[in-house]
């Protein structure tokens, strides 16, 4: 099992022992090296599940005291903060944006191969048991892992699980990405294009640029949802007015 796999296993072993009272709210983790035997991992990968547990906000992690789990009564659902649209494409325009500079400079042949493949999965061209949002997601996640650093993958994929996991956001991306189609696959071509150079700098641009399209969508619509109340406030006072005017 790749390192990835494994801290994220560790991670939601933890979680389970914690959902299930062994661990409750206020009680301190045992020391990294006996979750280490405990779990039989390193205590590298035990570390990095606490991190990953305390961006979640399912503990704290206090130096030279030790790990102590969190109530969780007051946080949202799956410990994610609660985000709007476009806080969350903000995030995702700077962190992703980075990522793809970064993963241009070590991204292997084999994950190019890949990106070309889900591109044509979304642009409906090839057949596979991806749907073109899975393909989407996975596209992005492989830029990600290809930077090699577990904080920048987990802080993505926490991004994407915004995303999918809160039914508002996946209503609001849904109708902008299905106006913004045909762009986002110029979009993830010229992404890939850049990476393919091994051109940093471009993937950047790339990765931004696919990011402030999806925002000015984004903009657009949220324009048109408030002339749509304006239109209808607008209805029910004439209404009103009329029905008063026949009262007198």
């Amino acid at each position: 099992m790749s390192d990835q796999r494994l801290y994220h296993t560790v991670a939601n072993k933890i979680l389970e022992m914690i959902d299930s009272g062994v661990f409750p709210p206020g009680s301190r983790l045992p020391g990294e090296r006996e979750l280490a035997k405990r779990f039989e991992v390193s205590r590298v990968s035990i570390r990095e599940a606490e991190i990953a547990l305390q961006a979640q906000g399912r503990v704290e992690i206090k130096v030279g005291s030790g790990v102590y789990v969190l109530d969780q009564t007051n946080l949202p659902i799956y410990g994610l903060p609660k985000v709007g649209p476009f806080e969350l494409t903000e995030a995702r325009c700077l962190y992703e944006g980075e990522a793809a500079a970064l993963a241009a400079t070590m991204i292997t042949d084999q994950d190019l191969d890949r990106l070309e493949h889900l591109i044509d999965v979304m642009n409906e061209t090839v057949e596979d048991e991806l749907t073109r949002e899975e393909a989407d997601e996975e596209f992005h996640l492989i830029i990600a892992r290809a930077t090699k650093n577990h904080a920048i993958l987990f802080v993505v994929d926490s991004l994407w699980k915004m995303r999918t996991e809160a039914a508002q956001l996946q209503k609001v991306y849904a109708e902008a990405c299905a106006r913004e189609n045909s762009n986002r696959d110029d979009e993830h071509q010229a992404i890939l294009d850049a990476l393919r150079r091994r051109d940093s700098g471009a993937a950047r641009a790339a990765m931004r640029a696919h990011f402030s399209s999806l925002i000015n969508v984004l903009l657009k619509d949220s324009e048109e949802q408030a002339y749509k109340e304006l239109q209808r406030q607008v209805s029910e006072s004439r209404s009103r007015y009329m029905m008063s005017q026949q009262l007198l």
